[in-house]
């Protein structure tokens, strides 16, 4: 008896971990929650959801391809670097398909994701206090 009570909690704690764990989105998913941030955002006109859909979708495959090798232990330096050098020029064609404030908009919202700005987190904390982005080099250093 002592023995079906144990292999009961037993399976009911691995079931438990499992559920758990998170699932990884796939390119698709994260694609789709990029553009409807950028359209809400940039307001895009349909020509320019579906190509730079296209520029993201790519993105986020090579990208998850990568993620995909660092959990293998088969991803070397220079994949990062190819990596980062394809993120960027992504951003470059996003932004030659964009139009004048479009341009400022979209810059301003790399620039937020670059610093970790999240507006939900914000509100909750200091909402009279504005604080000042820090750009730049010293944008690097810690914050004491």
């Amino acid at each position: 008896m002592r023995i079906y009570l144990l292999l009961i909690l037993f399976c009911l704690g691995v079931s438990t971990v499992a559920n758990a764990q998170k699932k990884i989105p796939t390119a698709q998913e994260l694609t789709v929650k990029n553009i409807e941030e950028l359209n809400e955002r940039l307001e895009l006109s349909p020509t320019q959801k579906s190509v730079i859909y296209n520029y993201v979708f790519d993105m986020y495959r090579q990208q998850l391809e990568l993620v995909k090798k660092q959990q293998a232990g088969s991803s070397k330096e220079e994949d990062v670097t190819k990596f980062y050098k394809f993120q960027n020029e992504t951003n470059d064609n996003i932004k030659n398909i964009l139009k004048g404030d479009q341009i400022a908009e979209f810059d301003k919202l790399q620039e937020e994701r670059l610093n970790g700005d999240n507006k939900k987190k914000k509100g909750k904390k200091g909402k009279n206090k504005e604080e000042e982005p820090v750009t730049g080099i010293s944008g690097l250093k810690s914050q004491n």
